[in-house]
């Protein structure tokens, strides 16, 4: 079994856009001519290749670009108890654009079961050698709970628990209980994957709480409640990162604003190894908020973006490390994309 430990200097989010082939047998699947077997072998496949090409790209950290999923986050909460879901209805408006989601809602308690992605990574773990260790991405805990407090599903919600506090503790325990069955399955990085700071951040989130009555305080508390609740006996030599991010879907974002409103939470109390933080725009606010990262945690700056197929200038992004550098030692300073290439199955506007 692979030792490595992510973040890696040069590193990346996670997910690539997914090739035709998969493209073709997913909608073949759907309508019914090939079967899940067919599906899978065709997966296995491309999960196969995408390893090779981040290998001969010369990355150490490895995943299976989540090819195996619809969406980044709501197939995982698919896999526990009490929770369903279905086609029409979870559309969420972006930046000129509606993502195309599925309702996805509590018709019970939330509980660990086995869980279907631990059988994903055990396909991917096959792949380590030397230079390579795998890493798996599932949304952070703070995720789940935010999709199931969301105007759409809070009155459904309610008639399981009948307080945040409540569904906070059923989702830390899931949690925990998931994390150990990837640990004995061999995984010993895993991201935490999470758009709820990034949802919170600048002066919109701020009013529209405040227009709901909401003290944008709690909301924070409560998402590093859940976080850390879900962290709570984690092993020692388990790495776990969290990657922020405000949106990535077609190319487009969900929100913006800087990190200095959130950085008294997650940047200074959640309980991860390093974060893994949007920088590629101006949407994503100065360097100063570092500051506030705990000295046991690197940071990973995503300086260069999947939004756009342009490249950045190599001497810019250089000299942007360096500023970075004013608030947080350069030995605990990587660099990757600022998200993953296709958070869902349509991918960003650009090209394999």
């Amino acid at each position: 079994m692979s030792t490595l430990k992510t973040p890696f200097r040069y590193d990346f989010v996670g997910s690539f856009l997914r090739p035709e082939k998969l493209k073709a047998a997913k909608k073949a699947f759907e309508e019914g001519t090939i079967t899940q077997e067919e599906l899978d072998r065709v997966t296995d496949e491309c999960v196969t290749e995408i390893v090779a090409k981040q290998k001969v790209a010369g990355y150490h950290a490895i995943t299976d670009g989540e090819f195996r999923r619809k969406f980044w986050h709501l197939d995982f909460m698919w896999g526990f108890e009490g929770v369903t879901h279905e086609k029409d209805g979870g559309g969420v408006q972006f930046n000129g654009e509606m993502a195309d989601l599925e309702a996805t809602y509590l018709v019970g308690k939330v509980k660990a079961k086995v869980h279907p992605f631990v059988e994903y990574f055990k396909f991917l773990k096959q792949f380590e050698d030397e230079q390579t260790v795998a890493k798996y991405t599932i949304p952070a805990p703070a995720q789940m709970y935010q999709q199931m407090i969301v105007p759409q599903n809070i009155e459904q919600t309610r008639k399981f628990y009948a307080t945040d506090d409540e569904l906070i503790e059923d989702i830390g325990k899931a949690y925990q209980d998931v994390i150990k069955q990837f640990y004995s399955a061999g995984c010993r990085n895993l991201q935490l994957d999470d758009c709820t700071w990034g949802a919170i951040v600048g002066d919109a989130a701020k009013q529209r709480y405040q227009s709901l009555g909401v003290d944008i305080e709690e909301v924070k508390a409560r998402l590093l409640k859940v976080n850390n609740l879900a962290l709570e006996g984690r092993p020692e030599d388990m790495v776990i990162t969290s990657h922020i991010c405000r949106g990535n879907y077609h190319s487009t974002f969900f929100t913006s604003g800087p990190y200095d409103s959130v950085a008294d939470y997650v940047f200074a109390q959640e309980h991860v190894d390093a974060l893994l933080l949007e920088y590629d725009d101006a949407r994503s606010g100065g360097f100063a908020p570092l500051a506030k990262v705990s000295p046991d945690k690197k940071v990973v700056l995503g300086l260069i973006t999947t939004k756009k197929p342009e490249l950045e200038d190599k001497d810019k992004v250089i000299a942007r490390i360096h500023e970075a550098e004013k608030y947080i030692p350069l030995e605990r300073l990587c660099l990757s994309p600022q998200c993953g290439f296709a958070s869902c199955e349509i991918g960003n506007k650009i090209t394999e």
